[in-house]
């Protein structure tokens, strides 16, 4: 297998623009283009721009798309109504999460499905793998697709000088196709950075001039080009979990909070579903640890990995971590006993290096914009 990283339709704007890159998920990415703080401020209070194109689109058509998504994934893509979008799951056979997904309903029998870069191939292979049987085709699309996003509260503002299209009745997890700067992309209302925005999927010849036009269109109002890296405390402050931090395959969507993506009053059987319920049942009576977020005391940023402690006892770890821009503190989510994971729960602490630096519980989100 080749070890150099792939390369998005962007990627020598991003080196024109002096950004520092790096090696994502075998992509090469821009992780930041000057100030990381910068760049999430932009997004938080004016609008920030994306290149998201790593992102893994996998199409599943056919007169049993419907089927076929129903028994791979946890969620009921049945009541998915068309120019729709969901965010679910796909597990394994023991309820582990493979992956968290975005499933967009394209047409009457077309679906898209939207997995992190890191597990592209892995949906693929687990999608392929559970069609045999269901008259439907599951298409790899990675290669089709830029993926553009424009993240902030002036971001329909940007857009709307650019498209013909109704933003204004384009509901939160919705897309549908329309024009952007003159060529066709399929316009969804969907982000994760907590604000609202919109990621534009549109063909790679196409993203050049798309990328250079929302530039042009958003000078006036302070948008500027965002990296992975604040994109990454966008989420966190936001309370999105991210793959091989909050989800992973030795957790169930149970343990990480997020059980109600798993719907089993859905006809039929699906992939997990005997796993899934006894997950459901153990977190109804015992919950092992609890997905919560932590506010630190102090100034000592906690990392992922790092263990939460409690009277000298280890509680919990840490899944991410990292300075707040928006709360001004440092802030990390982690798994922790239930017996200390109430908000406001008293002597709870983090070991950075040796010593036990304090934190305070706190329900997540860290953030939540103002709609």
């Amino acid at each position: 297998m080749s070890t150099t990283p792939r390369l998005t339709a962007l990627d020598a704007l991003h080196r024109s623009l002096g950004a520092t890159m790096t090696d994502f998920a075998g992509w090469d990415m821009p992780l930041r283009y000057g100030s990381e703080r910068d760049e999430h401020n932009a997004v938080r209070t004016r609008a920030g721009l994306f290149d998201l194109s790593h992102m893994g689109e996998i199409t599943v058509t056919g007169p049993q798309a419907v089927d076929l998504l129903d028994f791979a994934l946890v969620g009921n893509i049945s009541t998915v109504g068309n120019g729709r979008a969901r965010y679910t799951m796909i597990c394994q056979e023991d309820g582990g999460i493979l992956d968290d997904l975005i499933v967009y309903r394209l047409g009457e029998t077309e679906y898209m499905v939207v997995a992190n870069a890191s597990n592209a191939q892995v949906v693929l292979d687990a999608l392929v793998t559970r069609s045999g049987g269901f008259d439907a085709e599951v298409r790899d699309d990675r290669d089709a697709y830029a993926l553009i996003a424009v993240q902030g509260p002036e971001s329909p503002g940007i857009l709307k000088q650019l498209t013909d299209a109704d933003l204004d009745g384009l509901k939160y997890y919705a897309g549908l196709p329309g024009t952007v700067a003159g060529v066709p992309a399929l316009i969804a209302r969907t982000g994760y950075t907590g604000e609202d925005g919109f990621e534009l999927f549109l063909k790679p010849e196409h993203a050049e001039g798309v990328w250079t036009a929302l530039t042009e269109a958003g000078a006036g109002v302070g948008l500027i080009p965002c990296g992975l890296s604040c994109r990454d405390t966008l989420r966190l402050e936001a309370g999105m979990p991210l793959y091989g931090h909050e989800l992973t395959t030795s957790l169930t969507p149970f343990d990480a909070g997020l059980g109600r993506v798993v719907k089993f009053e859905k006809p039929g059987d699906f992939v997990g579903r005997k796993a899934l319920e006894a997950a459901a049942e153990r977190a109804e009576t015992a919950p092992p640890r609890k997905l919560v977020g932590l506010i630190a005391e102090g100034r000592r940023v906690p990392r992922a990995g790092m263990a939460v402690v409690a009277g000298g006892e280890v509680v919990g770890e840490i899944t991410s971590g990292a300075p707040s821009p928006t709360l001004g503190e440092p802030i990390a989510m982690a798994y922790v006993d239930a017996a200390h994971a109430v908000p406001g729960a008293e002597g709870v602490g983090v070991d950075i290096r040796g010593t036990h630096e304090p934190y305070r519980v706190v329900a997540l989100p860290f953030y939540k914009r103002q709609k």
